[in-house]
């Protein structure tokens, strides 16, 4: 396949050498730097994707066992039929004077799945839906004060948690977040609780009742909430006039069709979805109740690029290929069978790992003290060598099929006998060809 960059003569590693000259931090997305994963071997870049397998520059092929797309590509990458659909799209044009009809049809759909929704308001990327919506929660309560759980995006609104503290938002998915740039008068105004710990909760609301603009939340990520915990997280959004936000950027459509909080009984006011809602095409939709997203009105929040086709045209093929391939029956199975060959093979070789997380957004960690990060590094590795890109985090896809999956857990199994003879003898960090992976956000050099 012809490749029409003039970049196509260098190595993953060579430019991203270059990247991180012209590009602050290398990458637009933290998650994607090849440090987080294997420092100095990662391969960087791709020429194209399929399915789940990704060819490097150098037209090496691997199968992603890690993010797929830090969790878009729901069907696996480039699926013929959303592809079908936006490559009409661009046929017909993808951006006009005249508003899409998409976004009607794409709002029904939305409400007829999440029969508590009756208004969506579109944006591009999961950061900015988040910000509109507690744009939204704040106009409808003239409120300010936001009490949240759980990673939100880039947002001003939210790095100001780490304004009073610095260390705020380290239990929230990535640790270190620096908030330069972000107002100092907006210390105080977000305030972090923790997962399951509805104590702390009760805590902000009781000293914050009055200027509580919303509660804002993962449904559900890597830990399965307590049997009352969410239904009490309503009842003080209930109490206090607040507006309930949910989060289903990560785990939306993964777990249930539509969303987790569908499946665990309990209903937003607000509801984000971004990621896995277009298979890998940039859209967003903020759903919820008229008395919040009427807001929209009253606020300023429009972009032009909101408007363009594409997004909603994928949105709606996506939807509708994952209802009738049965999508998630199919990840909740492929995630059960890697949990499962995680354990199998940390029993097998005495090499010890915590497995946590849903099946269709599963983890795990080496449980090995100081080592583990190490530990981790040598995983990666090793595995990228078995040709597989591959950390703790599996986010399983439509894509992943029987096997493949049995491919990668003969790997994972000859990689674990291989790390258990490094602990044994004292050699992971001599066995590592770079430096140990990052952990959380760190200024590049």
């Amino acid at each position: 396949m012809h490749d029409p960059s003039p970049l196509n003569s260098r190595t993953g590693q060579e430019l991203y050498i270059e990247a991180k000259r012209r590009l602050p931090g290398g990458t637009q997305l933290v998650s994607k730097r090849p440090e987080q994963y294997l420092p100095e071997n990662w391969p960087a870049y791709f020429l194209r994707a399929k399915g789940c397998t990704v060819w490097d520059l150098d037209d090496r092929s691997y199968e992603d066992f890690a993010s797929n797309g830090i969790g878009t590509c729901l069907l696996g990458y480039a699926d013929e039929v959303v592809n079908a659909a936006v490559a009409d799209c661009i046929v017909r044009g993808s951006m006009c004077t005249l508003n899409a009809p998409e976004e009607v049809y794409l709002a029904d759909r939305l409400c007829a799945i999440h029969t508590w929704a009756e208004q969506v308001r579109y944006t591009r990327t999961g950061g900015e839906a988040m910000a509109v919506a507690v744009r939204l929660a704040r106009a409808a309560t003239a409120r300010s004060t936001i009490a949240f759980c759980g990673y939100h995006g880039w947002s001003d609104w939210y790095l100001a948690a780490n304004l009073a503290e610095s260390d705020a938002l380290n239990g929230h998915l990535l640790p270190g977040l620096e908030p330069g740039g972000v107002p100092p008068v907006l210390r105080g105004t977000a305030l972090p609780f923790r997962y399951n710990q509805i104590a702390e909760l009760e805590a902000i609301v009781a000293k914050h009742r009055h200027d509580l603009a919303a509660i804002v939340m993962e449904p559900m990520r890597w830990e399965f909430p307590t049997e009352d915990f969410l239904h009490r997280v309503r009842a003080l959004a209930d109490e206090t006039g607040a507006v309930l936000v949910f989060d289903e950027i990560t785990a939306g459509w993964r777990s249930y069709f539509g969303g987790i909080h569908l499946k665990l009984g309990v209903n937003p006011d607000v509801a984000v979805f971004a990621k896995a809602i277009s298979n890998g095409f940039p859209m967003a939709a903020i759903i919820g109740r008229p008395a919040v997203v009427e807001q929209a009105q009253q606020t300023f929040v429009s972009s032009t690029y909101w408007t363009e086709r594409i997004g909603p045209v994928a949105a709606i093929a996506t939807i509708e290929r994952l209802e009738n391939v049965k999508a998630v029956d199919h990840i909740r199975r492929s995630g059960e069978l890697v949990r499962a060959g995680w354990t199998a093979a940390s029993g097998k070789h005495g090499v010890p790992v915590k497995v946590m997380g849903q099946p269709a957004l599963c983890i795990f960690a080496f449980d090995c003290g100081e080592a583990s990060r190490t530990v981790m590094t040598l995983f990666t590795q090793e595995m990228l060598a078995h040709g597989f890109l591959a950390n703790g985090g599996f986010y399983p896809t439509y894509a992943h099929q029987p096997a493949t999956i049995d491919r990668y857990l003969c790997a994972v199994d000859e990689v674990f006998a291989f790390i258990h003879g490094c602990l044994e003898s004292d050699n992971v960090m001599a066995a590592l060809r770079g430096p140990i992976a990052h952990s959380g956000f760190a200024r590049l050099t």
